[in-house]
């Protein structure tokens, strides 16, 4: 591991006031520090946010909840509130990972996970997202796990959170601090960008900000919802594909649909034609495999990943099955 220094910020104030160009916040440091350990991330400068006062789940003044961005993971999706309104949220939580590593992992960094891209891993390899310029090794290497969506001649890489999926599925802002003092909120599908010429670039976060807090909307998918994710092994794995399904039924009618996929995209892939399809339809099996074919018409897969295409009509009407079928 390459030197650093380490400050350990009091509060908000001497946490923005710390920063720099090279400098990285450290909250649970799950992945931050292995990046760091294999040489992929090399920040001059750790400003540690700890003790920060971001770490509440609080409801807001438009009825929904608000997450400290310093929160873990573990108490976020175990908390009484977030298990009873928001059990998308907190069934894609809980499926990621370890326990170990949800203990430590905050909410905030949780937005900020970097690809599982064994080219942007593999520091001999080519990649554009580690080393600007250098190439993408995987458009004809191993792209088994890679995009189906969105990217570009540049990368091919996906986004690996599990909450993530779940957040643009429901919609959510992302309340992040800045450098003078002000703050702003980003709406979730904005947070993300995807690879075009900057591949480096993960989020639409400018230099400096700090993620406080993550606003949830009024609840509206807390009785019928699932978060179906497809991995290699039963724990402690990435999402192939996964996919975040709430629905709002009235009379056998959908009212109201989020949907988003994980694991194809470089960012959480929301699937909006499909849920405008699904609105003030019946919620069945028919209508179901309509939206997913809907979902998957655009999708463009490489020689080795053309299975995600088969597998994620199929893992959307599944999901959307479990929703509709759920007793909360």
């Amino acid at each position: 591991m390459r030197p650093f220094t380490y400050t350990n910020a009091k509060n908000t104030q001497e946490a923005l006031q710390e920063t720099t160009a090279t400098t990285h916040y450290l909250a649970g440091g799950t992945n931050l520090v292995d990046l760091m350990k294999e040489d992929v991330e090399r920040p001059d400068q750790l400003v540690d946010v700890n003790n920060l006062e971001f770490k509440k789940i609080e409801k807001n003044q438009s009825g929904g909840w608000s997450l400290g961005g310093m929160l873990n993971n573990s108490d976020t999706a175990n908390h009484p509130d977030i298990r009873q309104n928001y059990p998308l949220l907190s069934m894609a939580m809980l499926s990621a990972a370890t326990a170990q590593i949800r203990n430590m992992a905050t909410n905030g960094g949780n937005l900020l996970q970097r690809t599982r891209c064994p080219y942007f891993f593999e520091t001999s390899m080519p990649c554009n997202k580690r080393e600007p310029g250098s190439g993408c090794g995987a458009i004809d290497g191993m792209n088994a796990t890679h995009a189906i969506f969105g990217y570009s001649k540049e990368c091919i890489a996906t986004h690996p959170s599990d909450m993530c999926v779940a957040l643009a599925a429901m919609g959510a802002e992302v309340e992040v601090q800045k450098t003078d003092g002000s703050s702003r909120r980003i709406p979730f599908n904005e947070f993300h960008r995807l690879p075009g010429d900057r591949p480096e670039k993960d989020t639409t976060l400018e230099e400096g900000e700090l993620i406080s807090e993550i606003h949830l909307s009024s609840p509206e998918f807390s009785d019928n919802y699932y978060y179906l994710k497809i991995r290699e092994r039963s724990s402690y794995a990435f999402a192939l594909i996964s996919v975040a399904a709430g629905l709002s039924i009235q009379n056998g009618m959908i009212s109201k649909v989020g949907l988003a996929m994980g694991g194809v995209a470089h960012k959480p892939w929301k699937l909006s034609e499909a849920e405008d399809f699904l609105k003030g339809k019946k919620a069945n099996t028919e209508n179901f495999e309509k939206a997913a074919e809907l979902a998957l018409k655009d999708a463009k897969p490489f020689e080795k990943n053309i299975y995600k295409v088969e597998m994620g009509k199929k893992a959307i009407v599944r999901a959307l099955e479990q929703a509709k079928n759920r007793t909360a």
